[in-house]
């Protein structure tokens, strides 16, 4: 960023330097020139048209290096906004089923017992031991899903 500064002020030097140039003639005939008019003699502007700047190779190389420099800083941080963007939404995405395993926790917690249904139809009770089995490794899914919050 410093060289881009340093290379916008150097292409504004020539602007300045066209600013004004005074000429006058002393009390001695002498023709003097100078950026600003003296205070007790006449004087007038003068024109001064400047060379075009000259562009050296050198010059041209850094200038095309800086512009793909900022190029490719100005890519690696739209990849860093997209993989920000995508570990966001991915972070929504696991709150979003933690939120809905901590209710289906909360609602297990809640029910007196289990049971399956067999090929008839029917409901089929399971044991306490089984009820508490189903719950804990519900709960040991929450945790390795969701951590221990």
């Amino acid at each position: 960023m410093k060289a881009f500064l340093v290379l916008i002020s150097l292409c504004l030097i020539p602007l300045s330097a066209n600013a004004g140039v005074y000429k006058w003639v002393d009390a001695n005939g002498q023709t003097h020139f100078g950026d600003r008019p003296p205070a007790k003699a006449a004087s007038s502007e003068v024109t001064v048209k400047s060379a075009p700047a000259s562009v050296d190779a050198g010059t041209r190389e850094r200038h095309q290096k800086m512009t793909e420099f900022l190029e490719q800083q100005q890519e690696e941080r739209k990849a860093r906004k997209a993989a920000d963007a995508k570990a966001e939404e991915k972070a929504e995405k696991q709150a979003e089923l933690c939120r809905k395993l901590r209710a289906r926790l909360k609602y297990l917690a809640s029910v007196s017992t289990f049971y399956n249904v067999n090929d008839q139809g029917e409901r089929v009770f399971v044991s306490e031991a089984e009820n508490t089995r189903i719950r804990e490794d519900f709960r040991k899914k929450v945790r390795s899903t969701c951590g221990n919050d």
